[in-house]
């Protein structure tokens, strides 16, 4: 049957498929090192701080990794991306005594280089292979592609409680990058076109957007995504064993399934917004989504059961955020330049990756001073900022693409 399909996509595949493994050990490995270390009696700060580098490598490749995507083609960067990965989880393979924090800050490091290598190189992939004068075929293809690596990313928090476990720390960390390695290993013998390389050289200064359109998406993508992470990174997870005394397979699960759902329904956006959006759809779901967090923060500080309260409004809030990263992440493909679309993308996720560390800081250190309801207020926060922003996002006057003059 793949002989049958075009070397084009016969190569999309294999890029979405090497994205689909990454994202299920990525989901899992972060699960670990959450529960795992919150074992040991770190704090939510010092469990935070294992993530900064995750994240802040994260800003950085991003916006390098699109100019190197864009010099030597996407699948070399997946490559990378795969090999480094298994690198970072082999670095954990060591006993207890030497899992400091600088030592897993750095482990982290190179998994955050390593997972957002792999996205830019599978978003800006599919730019590539649908006709740019069909903008409704290519919001669903970014839907599915999305949509279907977050419900991995689910999977992925439920793999890892449950390795934590069955086979301790190290053991999951070893089945993982045995795993991983052999996909990498394949991968290096299927990847073969140079996708994504540009026609021209390009120069340092196209490392950064010139459109005003993709600069104000990716500055509402920094407050939706520290929306998101201020209080589901650390906070959440903290809260929901300390508070509740959830054990961790219960903590695994339930997040696993909140990360499914989430994908199932982002991958159906196009249908939740039932048209091909524009800024005025972005701005419409996010202020819709700022009344969420509020709302869940107000409702704990009544007599009505905290346990009901969060599960409800974690799974409502999932739900609305969903349709919203579909639809930013329809909307950057949308803007990219077909020529250089790697860097357009990548300079977009460098905003995402600045989005997710500092949401990631202030959960680790909100919650450790203010407590849960103090994350959801500067959620809702940065929800409307988020909304304000979209607000002068180009609105579509017809049913052609949009213009982002």
């Amino acid at each position: 049957m793949l002989a049958t399909l075009s070397p084009e996509l016969r190569q999309y595949l294999v890029v979405t498929a090497n994205y689909w493994a990454f994202t299920l050990t990525d989901g899992a490995l972060r699960m670990l090192v959450v529960l795992y270390f919150h074992q040991l009696g770190y704090s939510p700060l010092q469990i935070a701080l294992l993530f900064v580098f995750y994240e802040a490598f994260g800003v950085v490749t991003n916006l390098l990794g699109g100019w190197l995507g864009a010099l030597i083609g996407l699948n070399r960067t997946m490559n990378i991306g795969l090999g480094l990965q298994v690198v970072a989880l082999a670095m954990l393979m060591v006993p207890d005594s030497l899992l400091s924090v600088p030592w897993v800050m750095l482990a982290q490091a190179l998994s955050g280089i390593a997972k957002d290598l792999n996205k830019m190189s599978a978003k800006s992939s599919i730019k590539l292979l649908v006709p740019a004068d069909q903008p409704g075929r290519l919001y669903h293809w970014v839907a599915v592609l999305t949509g279907s690596k977050n419900a991995l990313k689910g999977f992925g928090f439920f793999l890892g409680g449950l390795l934590l476990a069955t086979l301790g720390f190290q053991g999951a960390v070893f089945a993982m990058a045995l795993a991983l390695a052999l996909v990498w290993l394949a991968s290096l013998v299927l990847l073969k076109r140079d996708l994504g390389r540009t026609r021209q050289k390009q120069k340092f200064r196209d490392l950064f957007s010139k459109s005003r359109a993709i600069n104000l998406l990716a500055a509402a993508r920094v407050f939706l995504f520290a929306a998101r992470d201020v209080w589901f990174v650390v906070a959440l997870p903290v809260y929901l064993s300390s508070q509740f005394g959830w054990d961790h397979w219960q903590v695994g699960g339930f997040l696993a399934l909140w990360v499914i759902g989430y994908g199932v329904i982002q991958s159906q956006a196009p249908r939740l917004t039932g048209r091909v959006p524009d800024g005025r759809s972005a701005f419409r779901w996010a202020a819709g989504l700022s009344t969420i967090p509020a709302a869940i923060a107000l409702l704990l500080a009544t007599d009505l059961s905290p346990q009901l309260t969060i599960i409800a409004g974690l799974l409502l809030f999932g739900g609305v955020f969903a349709v919203n990263s579909g639809l930013h992440s329809y909307l950057i493909v949308q803007f990219a330049r077909q020529d250089g679309v790697s860097m357009d993308v990548g300079f977009y996720y460098m905003a995402n990756a600045a989005g997710r560390l500092a949401g990631t800081l202030l959960s680790g250190w909100l919650f450790q001073v203010s407590g849960l309801s103090a994350c959801l207020w500067i959620s809702a926060l940065f929800l409307a900022l988020a909304a304000l922003l979209s607000l002068g996002l180009p609105r579509r006057s017809s049913r052609g693409p949009l213009s982002v003059n």
